[in-house]
């Protein structure tokens, strides 16, 4: 089971997607910017450091790529939603404690 909730941490490391629109900025007349506000949560993955597995919320991160004008970008929003492993993970953790 440990090895499961390592590779959930792994994860997390798809947030980091969630950087590139400081470089590549999303056009303000863009819809989903909702969405993208959510890509913030992405920054919930450090608790993956105490807590096993849960640092897969982290890929909430790339969330913030939603609806972005370059199309590859925009692909890589779609990791984003491996993050709702994490929330299992939360679960699982307050369900067995």
């Amino acid at each position: 089971m440990n090895t499961i909730l390592s590779l959930l941490a792994l994860l997390g490391l798809i947030g980091l997607l969630g950087l590139v629109p400081l470089k590549h900025p999303v056009e303000k007349d863009r819809s989903g910017h909702i969405i993208r506000l959510i890509g913030i949560s992405g920054l919930i993955g450090l608790s993956g450091f105490w807590f096993a597995g849960v640092g897969a919320i982290g890929a909430f991160g790339a969330l913030g790529l939603w609806n972005h004008q370059n199309q590859k970008y925009a692909r890589w929003a779609k990791l984003g939603w491996f993050g709702l492993f994490g929330i299992l993970a939360i679960l699982w953790h307050l369900i067995r404690n």
